[in-house]
């Protein structure tokens, strides 16, 4: 199946934009590119597809950027990093020294960090050239990319419909090539959601390769991470090469073994994937992304993978009630300092507020329970790793839905009763501290992009990168809009 045109409206990306991450980065360190050429595309492009959008945000002034290229032009040596000269936006979730970082709040609309998360000095440090923001829902919260600071992000085959989120700007500005390569974070999905919904790919790290940030918190960093999105696996894995590895004041960092890009060179072998589908019956799923997602299953074969259906034995309610426990447990705790604020409260949106007061009313039982659940959860997750080399399940329970609707109240004829529950499917591989990618499975009869998760072994990051490379060679359409 051949995707969709995107309904934008827009000139056709130049043949540098087009170019992936992994070809510009070469390109520029053999001289055959200049920075300034690739900067001035990128920003040409933005220019033109953005404004339909509202995927990057806090974009920098186009002559200081400029200037910042010609000087890279000058400064280029034989041992430039790996990003040398290539345009990146950074999700506005994370600080960035001397730009604005607003969170997607009101409350920090005009905040400009002092010092940057430690991905993103990693990021700086490989040479690339930070532009500007990509934009996110409040705080991250919910997986539909909207906020009263700049608005809502469009899809970027249909304006009418949501990015998803929390990486909702990273995704389209991929999707629409105005990146060559995003960052992104996810918790409840963040990196996976908004792939899915926009046609390229997101990994969602191991637990602790990549290290976030100094103002990150111990327990919270248990279940958020920080990874790579990217319009082929090949330039995922070179920002997360950068992206990874021990870093002393992140103690659950560890050392990266090894390239992933170098990895990439060595084909997957095949293996056996377990595909969980709708845990028969108990995810609430759309009609039509079963089908497509059990299709892609299919080209799997084409590179010696074998799949088999399996339900796992464990009580899915209890693991979904313990994932929002632990969720309220560090989002809403965190949050609590604003909300305490009598002139802060008023500017958090809805979610905000029911995380904060659902965490307030938690005792510390019930945190230890919500704990030995997903203790329990990732014993069950290496049972099946004994078996099996992945597994795979739907990236979203539903398809892009309109960009005007908060989350959907309903999916499959069942009431949903959080803004998130919708996202349940995304909590297997952040409970289980598990890398997962998105891999983009095709659009249904109105043209809707969908995805897959594939999930491995906690820290077998290169072997899920591996399976999805080997995937995306059957793919018959192309990532991006």
């Amino acid at each position: 199946m051949m995707r969709p045109r995107t309904k934008h409206a827009v000139p056709a990306a130049s043949d540098i934009c087009r170019l992936s991450a992994v070809e510009l980065a070469d390109a520029i360190r053999r001289k055959k590119l200049s920075v300034r050429e690739v900067v001035t595309a990128f920003l040409d492009r933005i220019d033109a597809v953005n404004p339909l959008v509202n995927a990057i945000v806090s974009l920098r002034d186009r002559a200081d950027i400029l200037r910042e290229a010609d000087a890279a032009d000058i400064s280029r040596t034989d041992g430039t990093g790996a990003l040398f000269g290539l345009p990146i936006a950074i999700k506005d979730l994370a600080s960035t020294t001397g730009l604005r970082t607003s969170f997607g709040s009101p409350i920090f609309a005009d905040f400009v960090p002092r010092e940057d998360d430690f991905f993103v000095e990693r990021i700086r440090d490989a040479g690339a050239i930070i532009i500007g923001k990509t934009n996110v829902p409040e705080f991250g919260l919910g997986s539909n990319t909207y906020n009263n600071v700049f608005g809502p992000t469009l899809n970027a085959f249909d304006p009418a419909l949501t990015a998803g989120g929390s990486s909702g700007g990273a995704a389209v500005a991929l999707a629409l090539d105005m990146v060559p390569v995003a960052d992104g974070s996810d918790f409840g999905g963040s990196l996976r959601n908004p792939a899915a919904w926009n046609n390229v790919y997101g990994f969602r790290p191991s637990q602790g390769l990549v290290p976030s940030g100094p103002d990150f918190e111990v327990f919270h960093a248990q279940m958020g991470v920080e990874g790579p999105m990217g319009r082929n696996v090949a330039d995922m894995a070179l920002l997360l090469d950068v992206q990874a590895g021990y870093h002393p004041q992140a103690p659950l960092s560890y050392e990266k073994q090894g390239s992933f890009l170098e990895g990439l060179a060595t084909a997957a072998t095949g293996g056996r994937i377990a595909w969980l589908g709708d845990l028969d019956g108990h995810l609430p799923i759309e009609p039509g992304i079963l089908d497509l997602c059990e299709a892609a299953l299919a080209r799997f074969t084409d590179v010696s993978f074998l799949t088999e259906p399996l339900r796992p034995d464990f009580d899915f309610e209890a693991l979904w009630q313990a994932f929002v426990t632990l969720r309220q447990a560090s989002s809403g705790c965190a949050l609590k300092v604003h909300y305490d604020d009598p002139a802060r409260r008023g500017l958090l949106k809805p979610e905000a507020v029911w995380e904060v007061e659902n965490a307030m009313r938690l005792t510390a039982p019930q945190i230890r329970a919500a704990s030995v659940v997903r203790t329990s959860w990732y014993r069950t997750l290496l049972s099946i790793f004994d078996r099996f080399d992945l597994i795979a399940l739907p990236t979203a329970q539903v398809f892009p839905f309109d960009v005007g609707t908060h989350w959907p109240r309903e999916v499959g004829g069942r009431a949903m009763d959080s803004y998130h529950r919708w996202m349940q499917v995304s909590a297997f591989a952040t409970l289980g501290g598990c890398p997962a990618v998105n891999v983009p499975v095709g659009f249904d009869d109105r043209g809707r992009p969908m995805g897959m998760q594939l999930v491995g072994k906690p820290r077998g990051d290169l072997a899920v990168l591996k399976a999805a490379a080997a995937y995306e060679t059957t793919l018959p359409w192309p990532a991006g809009a």
